[in-house]
């Protein structure tokens, strides 16, 4: 079998339409791979490819990438982060940090995420796909691994263009072109020059998507009917039935005023993570709250880490469940945003949480800080 690292769906009329009218706005989301604070991962190549072929474009970039999260937490941040900053065109990483989450629960997370982001029919999404070890076999052997062949059956469902970058960076190794070791110095993360590979997978995709028409278009008022034809046809089009009924395209956070708080808590302006605006804290061990809500399931978002307390909850007067959370060596004392879901599938309709605030009574639970930074409900 031939793996492709390109594939071509549909043209990118939003973002082809936005340089017509030079301001383009354009929005990345992922893991540590593509987030922006290490200042030489993938999508600064790619921003610098833009700013040197469009010098007129006046250029806005909403890297919303976080570390160590997948598709669950994004689909809560999309609206905020991508729609409500007006992106003409997304790219979305998260091939490698859904990869040890079960199928069917990435496959609604991803799909839901992808339906946010098209129904306002306002943007261009491309899915990028980089590289972690697990995926090595399957790529050796001539095989798509899982969790990027489930990533191209939606985007074969939407008709959305995608970039495999690992495979564009194996085939570099393979060529002697690069070193492994300069590619993924840790086997995870790319190096600068691992990073560089990425990015060329992704400017080759866009050169062959705009250069013919874009380079033109928002220089050459000829063209410019032609973009305006594409763009008229491209809002014509209606979401397709989701391939996963139960995808997440209508979860959103529950606000933090419906909750019904007993103990020593507080809201807090959250300074130390700048995704995070508020957090309900305690670190005061038997603080509970509860709140009811609406919809099939609950996921709660956390600055987490390794002085996190625990939490037990119950939900509709049921048993009481206790997290354990794994704390990995790499997680600091707090600044994870965590994710995790603690009731799917439920029967739709109302429903009542309660929860509470416990030690953890394991030795690397060093601490008793609650900080809750989300309340997401799945409908």
């Amino acid at each position: 079998m031939s793996l492709q690292v390109i594939q071509h769906r549909k043209l990118l009329t939003r973002t082809l339409k936005a340089l017509q009218n030079k301001q383009l706005t354009i929005g990345f989301i992922g893991g540590s791979i593509t987030d922006p604070r290490k200042g030489t991962n993938w999508p600064e190549s790619v921003i610098r490819w833009f700013a040197e072929h469009y010098p007129e474009v006046r250029l806005t970039i909403e890297n919303t990438a976080i570390g160590a999260t997948g598709s669950t937490l994004a689909v809560f941040r999309a609206q905020k982060d991508l729609v409500d900053r007006c992106c003409d065109l997304v790219f979305i990483e998260f091939a490698v940090n859904d990869l040890q989450v079960a199928t069917d629960l990435r496959s609604r997370t991803r799909e839901g995420l992808v339906r946010k982001l098209l129904r306002d029919e306002a943007r261009d999404l491309v899915l990028v796909y980089t590289y972690s070890q697990p995926m090595y076999k399957d790529i050796a052997e001539g095989r798509i691994p899982s969790s990027i062949d489930e990533f191209e059956q939606i985007a074969e469902h939407y008709q959305l263009g995608s970039v495999w970058a690992g495979l564009y960076a194996i085939n570099e190794v393979r060529l002697g072109i690069m070193r492994w070791d300069d590619w993924l110095p840790d086997g995870l993360h790319p190096g600068s020059r691992g990073s560089v590979s990425y990015g060329r997978s992704v400017i080759s995709y866009l050169e062959s998507e705009l250069t013919p028409l874009g380079a033109v278009a928002h220089k050459d008022t000829v063209d410019k009917v032609e973009v305006e034809r594409m763009e008229e046809t491209a809002r014509d089009r209606t979401l397709p039935k989701p391939l996963y009924p139960q995808n997440w395209e209508m979860a959103e956070p529950l606000p933090f005023s419906e909750v019904q708080l007993t103990g020593p808590w507080t809201l807090r302006r959250w300074p130390y993570l700048r995704w995070i605006d508020q957090v309900l804290y305690t670190s005061a061990v038997g603080a509970k709250l509860s709140f009811s809500f609406e919809g099939t399931g609950l996921a709660l978002g956390f600055d987490f880490g390794k002085l996190s307390s625990e939490f037990r909850y119950r939900i509709d007067m049921g048993e009481w469940h206790e997290s354990s959370r794994e704390r990995p060596d790499w997680c600091g004392d707090q600044g994870w945003y965590q994710m995790q879901v603690i009731a799917d599938g439920l029967d739709w309709g109302k429903h009542q949480c309660e929860m509470e605030v416990i030690h953890g009574d394991r030795p690397e639970c060093k601490g008793t800080e609650f900080n809750l930074a989300c309340i997401g409900l799945l409908k």
